[in-house]
């Protein structure tokens, strides 16, 4: 399995993000890019949004790049259908509902079986989620020391509206298809429809 061993801090920096999108709470020393020393070219400009999507989702190419042909597929703007399909990952909807401080956590809890969605063992972190769906902590994991410490530091981040939580039980429920409004990721997609339609 491929991994990614950039540390996040630099990768924040090289792609001008701030890594609280990411669910960090640490702080860069250096000042994110305001402008760049030589001029970038239409081309960098995509890639780079293409690589700041799969950097803040924890996607590989391959499976970028197959989500990107779903989304085509799909009625409606390829780009708002592609950041949809990304939300709608079990383990960024397990990041979104405040059971894990980073999509990185939220891939690990999903990986070790630590998840259930409607009653059943999901450990697939790319696991696609609908509107009726109930993610919920296993039982036996419920009254572990990691779940206090998780609830304790992502007690004061908001759930998006499509979603509803419920912290005491470690649960929620997917209400809705997120719109594209609803995703504060600071990514624009049509360069990424533009990269990809070359």
């Amino acid at each position: 399995m491929a991994v990614d061993r950039t540390p996040i801090l630099k990768r924040c920096y090289y792609l001008g993000l701030e890594p609280q999108v990411l669910g960090y709470d640490k702080k860069s020393r250096r000042r994110i890019k305001s402008a760049q020393r030589r001029k970038v070219s239409e081309y960098g400009l995509q890639l780079k949004e293409k690589q700041k999507a799969k950097f803040i989702y924890g996607v590989l190419e391959k499976p970028f790049r197959n989500l990107y042909e779903l989304a085509q597929k799909q009625q409606g703007l390829t780009g708002p259908n592609l950041m949809i399909l990304l939300e709608l990952r079990l383990d960024n909807v397990v990041f979104r509902l405040g059971l894990a401080r980073t999509r990185k956590e939220a891939r690990q809890l999903v990986d070790h079986k630590n998840v259930l969605v409607n009653g059943k063992c999901v450990n697939i972190p790319s696991y696609r989620v609908k509107p009726g769906d109930k993610i919920e902590i296993k039982e036996k994991c419920k009254s572990s020391q990691r779940y206090k410490d998780i609830l304790e530091s992502t007690n004061g981040r908001l759930v998006p509206e499509w979603l509803t939580a419920d912290k005491e039980n470690l649960s929620g429920e997917v209400t809705a298809k997120p719109l594209r409004e609803q995703i504060d990721v600071p990514v624009n997609e049509t360069l990424i429809v533009e990269l990809y339609s070359k």
